[in-house]
């Protein structure tokens, strides 16, 4: 089974690449609980969707950690990868989000897979009910995790949800 994971975000909010951030003391990143568990609930491929201009930094800090234990590839996130009929407007610089980002992986998996973003936290179960269903899936199928939004914030998170419907702007 295989796992795409999308990391080619900018981080242009965060100021970086916060997919290769740690989060622990000991260096660790995000991705390597995702990877993690992934594995342990049997995923034995990894894809990262990134930025090509990234691969050195991405492969010697998240994708060696992994190479000996499952299947590691890449696809490349650009802005000009379109599909047939479309162009890149004047002007536009950043990569078209989710739906180009798995475009980018289409010559690198053609197994059932499921998606993940690099720089959310989703728990081994996650993993787990993935794996199930992608076990039983045949091919050209895939699954994404997804979580009730107020589920997911923590408290400052709901005030400004609430905040957000008490002025009528909606999530």
């Amino acid at each position: 089974m295989t796992l795409l994971i999308l990391a080619a975000g900018l981080g242009s909010r965060y100021g970086g690449l916060k997919q290769i951030d740690p989060v622990t003391d000991k260096g660790e990143f995000i991705i390597d609980f995702s990877v993690y568990d992934a594995i342990v609930s049997g995923f034995d491929k990894i894809v990262f969707v990134i930025n090509k201009e990234n691969l050195d930094l991405f492969r010697e800090t998240i994708g060696q950690r992994f190479e000996d234990k499952v299947q590691v590839e890449y696809a490349f996130q650009s802005i000009d990868d379109l599909p047939q009929g479309y162009s890149v407007p004047t002007g536009r610089t950043k990569p078209w989000g989710t739906a180009q980002a798995l475009l980018a992986a289409r010559n690198v998996i053609s197994e059932p897979f499921a998606v993940i973003n690099a720089d959310d936290f989703y728990g081994r179960s996650a993993y787990g009910m993935l794996a199930e269903h992608l076990s039983k899936a045949r091919s050209k199928q895939y699954c994404m995790v997804g979580y009730i939004l107020k589920n997911t914030l923590t408290e400052n998170g709901q005030i400004y949800l609430a905040w957000h419907y008490a002025k009528g702007r909606g999530c």
